[in-house]
């Protein structure tokens, strides 16, 4: 362990409203300044919530891992259950276990198998769609493709006549986290606020993507062996609410699907979208994600088979996730006050890990803002302590899709890189807009420019 100080750090705390205004206005942007300024343990706090930012991968061990029955999710996600109800992202203690343990079947081995060529026809469908010249959000078309992927692979759904509409009611929900993770917004959310009416509008459709999947699925009775089948035919003793067994009702389901159906798209949409904007500003690191995929597909749309084999397509990925990780934070309330690097954390406090400040730390990435592949060799993973990099976050809350993503992350890439590159659109300002998934603020307009296999 690394010597701890007895009182953590922290900035001056103005009275009453603490640094409410700048974490509420950007709070990636008040991470990185107090991180800079404080160290690895710090201590703030937003009205009258006490806030501890941990950057150290022995202290992210500690809260994730060693001491996680210690903590439950903090604020943003426990007032993320308006939307999400009781999914995995939100659930707690032995619910959270038991409907883990349902969904899991989804996310093995063999069942990643015969997502790959869905994930392949999905990529290929969508760069068959764009045309040389033409000028394109990137933000807008990953969302676009990430969730067709989504839906065929894990519900056996075609959405594409609905995903415009079905992303920008995603759009509206994640940027409503911002004010549901602010003190009083459980009374704010009941007034009729413009963003109010956006969020409730997106839900109701969101809801009824969802529920109108179930009730076709119940109706003809297929178990066409997918997530939603796994989750409609789930037996558990405990499943119900009621607790009297049987089978998960439509709310529970509707949950569970909701949940993965935004963060199994969001999260990929927002990693492959950095991917290409990175690409686009090193181009000797994209002629070489270029070579590989002609040697390696050989001009076929690319298989499972070949994910091994698209060794550097996986490092741009590792490396994209690294400088700019969906997840970009990781909040944790405290049940039970505890030590932290000699440090009393009080109970109800909230842990703040962020994998974008401890990815962006030199100690563990010398030159972090440079785009670097070769980090991610396995002797340059071996040498690195293990929470030094964590974009799926860990321990057993560690994402169930983890696998799912870094397969489709490659599959996606490779795909479209045989037939396009992309080009940064002039004089436009690229940078991170953090809700709660990192996204590219204003979006990110690319020009797309036809290529030749080498």
């Amino acid at each position: 362990m690394i010597p701890a100080a007895t009182k953590a750090q922290g900035p001056k705390n103005p009275p009453i409203v603490g640094h409410l205004a700048a974490f509420r206005s950007n709070p990636l942007k008040f991470l990185i300044k107090i991180a800079r300024e404080h160290g690895d343990l710090i201590y703030f706090k937003v009205a009258r919530q006490h806030m501890f930012c941990v950057n150290h991968p022995d202290y992210v061990r500690e809260i994730l891992v060693t001491q996680q029955n210690n903590f439950v999710k903090s604020r943003g996600l426990q007032r993320a259950k308006v939307l999400l109800g009781e999914g995995l992202l939100t659930s707690e203690g032995q619910y959270h276990l038991r409907q883990r343990r349902l969904v899991q079947p989804a996310f093995h081995r063999e069942r990643l198998a015969g997502y790959a060529d869905a994930m392949s026809e999905c990529a290929v469908r969508a760069r068959e769609r764009w045309q040389a010249g033409s000028t394109m959000d990137m933000a807008v078309e990953m969302a676009q493709l990430t969730l067709a992927v989504v839906a065929k692979t894990l519900f056996s759904a075609d959405v594409e006549s609905e995903a415009s509409e079905i992303g920008k009611a995603m759009t509206s929900t994640i940027e409503m986290f911002r004010l549901l993770v602010m003190p009083f917004s459980e009374y704010l959310v009941k007034l009729p606020l413009p963003s109010v009416r956006r969020f409730d509008k997106a839900k109701a459709l969101l809801n009824s993507t969802i529920y109108g999947l179930i009730r076709e699925r119940r109706a003809n009775g297929q178990d066409t062996g997918d997530l939603l089948s796994m989750l409609l035919f789930a037996q558990d003793e405990e499943t119900n609410g009621d607790k009297s067994g049987g089978r998960m009702s439509d709310k529970q389901v509707r949950d569970e699907a909701l949940t993965l159906f935004l963060a199994g798209h969001e999260t990929t949409a927002n990693a492959l979208t950095w991917t290409w904007y990175l690409l686009s500003q090193h181009p000797e690191i994209e002629g070489r994600l270029h070579r590989e995929v002609d040697a390696v597909l050989g001009g076929r749309a690319p298989e499972l088979a070949d994910v091994p084999q698209l060794r550097y397509a996986e490092m741009i990925l590792a490396e994209a996730l690294r400088l700019y990780p969906p997840a970009w934070a990781v909040g944790r309330m405290v049940k039970n006050s505890f030590e932290l690097g000699g440090v009393e954390i009080p109970a109800k406090s909230i842990c703040l890990l962020s994998p974008y400040l401890m990815h962006h730390d030199g100690r563990w990435f010398p030159e972090p803002e440079k785009f670097d592949p070769e980090r991610w060799t396995p002797e340059a993973r071996e040498a690195r302590p293990k929470f030094t990099y964590y974009p799926f976050g860990g321990g057993t809350r560690v994402c169930i899709g983890e696998r799912f993503a870094w397969m489709e992350g490659v599959i996606l890439m490779a795909a479209i890189a045989q037939k396009w590159r992309f080009r940064l659109e002039p004089g436009q300002r690229v940078e991170p807009l953090p809700l709660i998934t990192l996204r590219v603020k204003n979006g990110l307009r690319m020009t797309a420019e036809p290529r030749r296999r080498g």
